[in-house]
């Protein structure tokens, strides 16, 4: 006789073992295995925030919330009202897990360390007695007579519901297209722009408030959802090699496949000029300018910049349109006074390449959402297959916004199965 487990869950990660901890604490009776493919558990979430682990952000608004996926917004606005970023939240606490929030409503572990989320979610695990192999092989699974059939490299194990939390796994996706699921192919998402423009050399470290947008090669401004028109204004972090910081990480989510089909090659236009989270435009600039070259009129422009700027970054833009860092303030000509107003608001770079973000790797793509059911995150096309987290078209950007996606939607498909299998 088959020995028939209630519940299988392909995948040891978040939302993986989120759903079974979720499943077993309404269910404690029920059988759930949980197969994974590398050594451990919880990869991701050893490595996410440097190591500290960034669950979620308290952002109050779920309206703005959803604004931060560039896949999934609609779909994730009804599943963040049955588990929200506040349910995520008390549900640490009310399991141990003390939290503190940050910058930018960044939450993270009182303790600063993500082994205290992954100790939390394995003495749970222990606790219910969910099962957990390691090193395991997915070939094939298949639904048969109202059971589906997972075959492993030496045996196979058969489920009544059957849960995929793979994260971006081509084998896994092609598997799901075996089944007759859409696989929207994948992208890179969350990366930093490289460029060979002589501009940022020695420049590495400086971090700046700006506001930036994406243009094609004719200087027309790429568009895309939840991105201003002006552009997404932000920090912006100059590296050895390119362009970094929670600015341009934000644009690389949001235009991911747009990148991908320029090949990555493309222009930025950089406006340095945010004061109180106003961006100058090029008049406002100019009139500071001209009433600056009367105030401080014998002063050198190295030695006075009237902005919020690293002097070396000051005097590598007056550089980059040879004006003369020695030159005085009442010196300046209305041509160079144009020119260097234009350049404060509307410098432009030649990206060339894209570089990953440290480890936290993300690509848009996935299974296509309009085949799974979001009350749930049921496959419309198995009623006892759920898919969650990065196995579905969904992505965003960083803040701890992806594992919100991996928490409501272990929570949901947990929900779901317990009602099923009662």
């Amino acid at each position: 006789m088959k020995d028939i487990y209630d519940v299988i869950i392909i995948g040891a990660g978040a939302c993986g073992l989120f759903t079974a901890i979720n499943m077993a604490e309404i269910a404690p009776k029920k059988k759930i295995l949980i197969l994974e493919k590398g050594k451990e558990a919880l990869g991701k979430v050893r490595i996410s925030g440097g190591g500290r682990c960034n669950l979620t952000n308290a952002q109050e608004n779920i309206h703005e919330f959803i604004k931060n996926y560039p896949r999934g917004s609609r779909e994730l606005l009804s599943s963040f009202s049955r588990f929200s970023n506040k349910d995520t939240i008390n549900w640490f606490k009310q399991h141990g897990v003390s939290l503190k929030e940050e910058v930018g409503g960044r939450i993270f572990p009182l303790s600063n360390s993500s082994l205290t989320v992954i100790n939390c979610f394995l003495s749970l695990a222990e606790k219910y007695g969910i099962q957990i192999l390691y090193k395991q092989n997915v070939t094939a699974f298949s639904y048969q007579e109202r059971l589906w059939e997972v075959t492993l490299s030496d045996t196979s194990l058969h489920a009544k519901h059957l849960v995929i939390t793979t994260g971006s796994n081509p084998k896994v996706w092609q598997l799901l297209s075996h089944l007759g699921h859409t696989i929207i192919p994948p992208v890179p998402s969350l990366f930093t722009f490289a460029t060979k423009d002589s501009f940022i050399e020695n420049l590495a470290g400086i971090s700046t408030r700006v506001t930036v947008k994406l243009l094609d090669s004719n200087y027309h401004p790429l568009k895309a959802s939840y991105v201003e028109k002006q552009g997404v204004t932000g920090d912006l972090l100059i590296t050895h090699w390119g362009f970094s910081g929670p600015a341009i990480l934000k644009l690389s989510s949001f235009f991911s496949r747009i990148l991908a089909l320029l090949n990555y090659t493309f222009l930025i236009q950089v406006n340095w000029l945010v004061e109180e989270e106003h961006t100058l435009s090029f008049s406002e600039a100019l009139i500071i300018l001209q009433k600056e070259k009367q105030k401080h009129a014998r002063k050198e422009l190295q030695n006075y910049c009237p902005f919020h700027l690293a002097n070396k970054l000051w005097n590598r833009l007056l550089d980059n349109i040879r004006i003369p860092a020695h030159q005085l303030w009442a010196e300046l000509n209305k041509e160079q006074l144009h020119s260097l107003a234009d350049t404060l608001t509307a410098s432009i770079f030649h990206i060339s390449n894209r570089a990953t973000f440290k480890e936290e790797f993300v690509t848009s793509g996935g299974v296509c959402l309009k085949e799974i059911d979001f009350k749930s995150f049921r496959s419309k096309l198995f009623p006892s297959l759920y898919l969650g987290g990065e196995v579905l078209d969904i992505d965003a950007i960083t803040g701890g916004f992806n594992f919100q996606n991996a928490w409501t939607g272990g929570y949901l498909i947990a929900q779901a199965m317990a009602c099923e299998l009662r």
